[in-house]
């Protein structure tokens, strides 16, 4: 009668694939040294914040600017619909540039003399804004009033 063979080495402290082990398992296995996890969170961490910030500033950026063109979108619109309720004694030119003034009565005037040129003459109108005439019969706003 044979004993039965008893294998003295913990079953839970052997592996068929020792590369998985976190540890080293012979000799002539490369150091393992542990890591401050406290240290490699605070790096991870810090990166991660750079670089989400960053992109919040790219998207800030970029909200901002559609932003602005939605301002100016409106703001050529409004001005347009002046104009075209505006009183005019002429036939305006594409790309010809024109001034549209507010009458004291509250209507509108689209003119060919800039505020500058009005001389001496005492004029009761207020600027609202310098106006191009486009091929597409809208209107750019070159200038306008700062309290439009």
């Amino acid at each position: 009668m044979s004993k039965e063979f008893v294998n003295p080495i913990d079953p839970d402290k052997i592996t068929e694939t020792p590369s998985t082990l976190p540890y080293a398992h012979h000799s002539g296995s490369a150091l393992v040294k542990p890591e401050d996890q406290g240290k490699l969170k605070g790096r991870a961490l810090s990166a991660m914040e750079h670089q989400t910030d960053m992109q919040m500033s790219q998207i800030y950026e970029q909200m901002k600017l559609l932003s602005d063109q939605a301002n100016k979108l409106q703001d050529r619109k409004r001005i347009s619909e002046y104009i075209y309720l505006a009183e005019m004694r002429f036939e305006p030119l594409i790309n010809h540039v024109y001034y549209l003034y507010e009458k004291e009565d509250g209507r509108y005037l689209l003119s060919l003399i800039s505020p500058t040129d009005w001389g001496r003459s005492k004029t009761t109108f207020t600027y609202v804004a310098t106006t191009r005439l486009l091929a597409d019969h809208t209107w750019d706003v070159l200038d306008k009033a700062k309290d439009l």
